[in-house]
Parts: C-alpha cells; structure tokens; sequence
C-alpha cells in the first residue's frame, strides 16, 4: 500500500479538502498506514501533477477542495485488482526474538512481557476507537469495520503468542 493509494481510496468516497483527508485518515487508516501533515500534503501535489486528482474548489487562505479523476478512479481500481500484493518480509520484532538467546532468560522474557503488554495497550486503543466512530452504512464505514476488526484479531494474537513464548523461555 502507498499513502498514494490511500489517498486516492478516501476521495473515492466523496471531495475533501487535506485537512478534512488528514482528520478522515486519523480516525480511520493511521492504524494502518501511519503518515504526517506533509507527507500527506506532498503526496496530494503529487496526485495532482499526475492527473489523479483535481482540485475542485478553493477557498479562503488557500484551502482546497480535492476531487477523484477519472484517471485516479482507474488507477484506484488497477492497484486495487492487479497490483501484487506488497509483504513486507523484514520484522524488526522477529529478527531480535530470533537472537533472544544472547541476553539473560530473565532480560528474553521481560522483552516478550513486554509485547504482550504492548499488543493489548494497542488492542485496547482499537476497542476505544471502535466506540468513538459514528459507524454508518456507507462504504468506509462498512470497510472501515472489517479492517478494524483485523486490527483487533491481530493484536489479540500478538498477544497470546508473546505470552506462549515468554513462558517457553527457560
């Protein structure tokens, strides 16, 4: 996934403006797909230079107001059906539990104490988040729910399996 296309998704639901696309992606991708105030504004010129979006209207101090193409809808739906799928193979998180065998039994299972904690702070953070959306029937939100749930799932696992690993840790 690129913030391209994730940019790209939010206007396939309606026009916004970057600011109105930087509160949507905080309460909806930033779980998913972390990025800042100007990643996201660069990314929009960018967007814009290729022909995908359109800047539909302006408004006072600069803002504008951004709107799908027909050619970003395309390119949407290409990434979206033909596009291989993009696993990042590298984990930060594995490859230490891999040497975790250099440090003390005590430090090894501190440091998977340590994820299992960190997977449920983030679950709990999902449940929170669950709760403060104005869940509706329209497309993000019935998306938007599915990919939250897998958030849940994952994290909950995450949790069990550092939980199992800490107590293999003789």
């Amino acid at each position: 996934m690129s913030l391209r296309h994730a940019l790209l998704g939010l206007l396939s639901e309606r026009p916004a403006s970057g600011y109105d696309l930087l509160k949507r992606f905080e309460t909806s991708l930033a779980n998913v797909w972390p990025a800042t105030q100007s990643q996201m504004y660069t990314e929009l010129s960018k967007l814009s230079a290729d022909g995908l979006i359109t800047v539909s209207a302006e408004g006072p101090r600069g803002r504008k107001e951004y709107t799908l193409t027909d050619e970003g809808l395309t390119e949407l739906r290409r990434w979206l059906v033909e596009a291989k799928l993009q696993r990042n193979p590298r984990s930060d998180l594995l490859l230490r539990v891999f040497f975790l065998n250099v440090v003390t039994p005590e430090q090894a299972r501190t440091y998977l104490e340590g994820l299992a904690q960190e997977a449920e702070r983030e679950y709990g953070d999902l449940r929170r988040l669950e709760t403060s959306i104005d869940w509706g029937d329209d497309p993000l939100s019935v998306h938007g729910r599915i990919a939250l749930e897998y958030g849940l799932r994952y994290n909950a696992m995450c949790r069990e399996w550092a939980e199992w690993a800490a107590d293999r840790i003789g």
